[in-house]
């Protein structure tokens, strides 16, 4: 299997079950190849500096590495690549726990948002807050989502809605990139129409294709720009606008698609060929078709429909079509949950997903959302040495045994950043050094 002894700085040995997802760097799976995890049982994983150096059983790893490395036990524990999170609006200052009882007692989304204020009300939080605060809640938000095991994950802004707000946002994004473990991968997200605009959402629109998308991409803030394509949010064509204009300036498009209603989102996305449709709970199914032949990437997120106790999105009718399904959290105002293991139990128990599906949903397939396939999302030589360690015996404990972080262990391009489920310190920035 190894032709040369390589060297190593660290070298899991004993899993009882490493989880590679290995072969699919360049694409990503689709309905049966979902069922396969890649599966080494007596597993191991030896790395030198950032990337992965070997992998295979232990015997066969540890007959090739040479001597003078740490050894990490998994003996009973399964091994797996960490978490990528391709859907999180990430800047805010206000969260929106208050709208909980509304939302129990039925009220959807938009009726929310017309008794309350809704999103409106996080939108003036976030712009009277100071970047000092800001920073702070970021952070906060990004130690939690490493604790769960996520190593990425594509953070949008749009909880501020003007062109100064929206560059802060991407700023603190591309700040904490350089600071924090977890990388993220910055999207201008124009989220909604701010209270100032109301009346004039034509002149609004123009406005963030002619002005706000050319400065952005000229500060070089974002991958990507997502609309929220939707009822009382962006139509189509406003939609439309925005994303010509992005195309125009090198900004890659992901789109929000058919999350509250059939509003076009994801006609739009099968129409530019985007790189992710995000939701696709109204999608009719001859549009997923399109999707799926495009090989646009489905991020489905199980905890929107979740906390609205609404519908989910047809994980089942969407995967046998042939979309390349990945999961996230949506962690929002709204919707506060860094957890990944959490969406794979809601993806298993409520959308009827497989355990193996939610797996390669919430790894490789993850990574192809955010255009990292290449880099991260697989246990294989080469690869960025991200890796999780979960004191669980089997892939299947994921959706079993919920409502725990089952990580023990992080590591983070090849050093140990969650170790005994806590933030090891060296790694992680204290807010005072900010």
């Amino acid at each position: 299997m190894f032709l040369d002894m390589v060297r190593a700085d660290i070298v899991i040995v004993h899993a009882n079950q490493l989880l590679t997802m290995r072969g699919f760097s360049e694409k990503p799976k689709v309905r049966e190849d979902l069922r396969d995890l890649g599966i080494v049982e007596d597993g191991a994983v030896a790395i030198r500096d950032e990337k992965i150096v070997a992998v295979g059983s232990t015997r066969e790893v540890l007959s090739v590495v040479d001597r003078g490395f740490e050894t990490i036990d998994a003996s009973g524990k399964l091994v797996a690549p960490g978490f990528i999170d391709p859907h999180v609006h990430l800047v805010f200052a206000r969260t929106r726990e208050d709208e909980l009882e509304m939302m129990i007692e039925g009220l959807s989304y938009v009726e929310i948002k017309k008794k309350t204020g809704g999103i409106m009300r996080t939108i003036e939080a976030t712009r009277s807050a100071s970047t000092e605060e800001l920073l702070k809640k970021t952070a906060r938000i990004l130690d939690q989502a490493l604790l769960h095991g996520t190593v990425l994950i594509e953070g949008k802004s749009g909880y501020e809605m003007t062109l100064e707000g929206e560059i802060r946002q991407l700023e603190i994004m591309k700040y904490l990139n350089k600071l924090h473990p977890v990388e993220v991968i910055p999207t201008f997200n124009p989220q909604a129409i701010p209270p100032e605009y109301e009346g004039r959402e034509e002149q609004f629109t123009a406005e963030i294709a002619g002005k706000w998308v050319p400065e952005i991409a000229r500060r070089n803030l974002a991958r990507y720009c997502d609309a929220f394509c939707d009822i009382g949010f962006f139509d189509y064509k406003q939609c439309l606008k925005i994303f010509q204009s992005c195309r125009e300036y090198g900004l890659k498009i992901k789109v929000h698609a058919d999350w509250l209603a059939h509003s076009g989102g994801g006609k739009l996305a099968a129409e530019l060929g985007v790189v992710s449709a995000d939701h696709l709970i109204h999608t009719p199914m001859e549009v997923i078709n399109e999707i799926a032949k495009l090989g646009i990437i489905g991020v489905l997120l199980p905890t929107t429909p979740f906390c609205y106790l609404g519908k989910y999105a047809n994980a089942r009718e969407i995967i046998s079509r042939g979309v390349p399904v990945a999961l996230g959290t949506d962690v929002s105002a709204i919707n506060m949950s860094e957890n990944m293991q959490m969406m794979m139990t809601i993806a298993a128990l409520q959308m009827k997903m497989l355990p193996t599906e939610t797996w390669n949903a919430a790894t490789i397939n993850a990574a192809h959302a955010v255009e990292e396939g290449r880099r991260l999302g697989s246990i294989e030589v080469g690869k960025q040495a991200d890796i999780i360690i979960m004191d669980i015996p089997n892939y299947r404990y994921i959706p079993f045994h919920y409502g725990v972080n089952h990580v023990e262990t992080v590591i983070k391009a090849g050093k140990i950043v969650v170790e005994n489920k806590k933030l090891v310190k060296e790694h992680i920035p204290f807010y005072e050094n900010y």
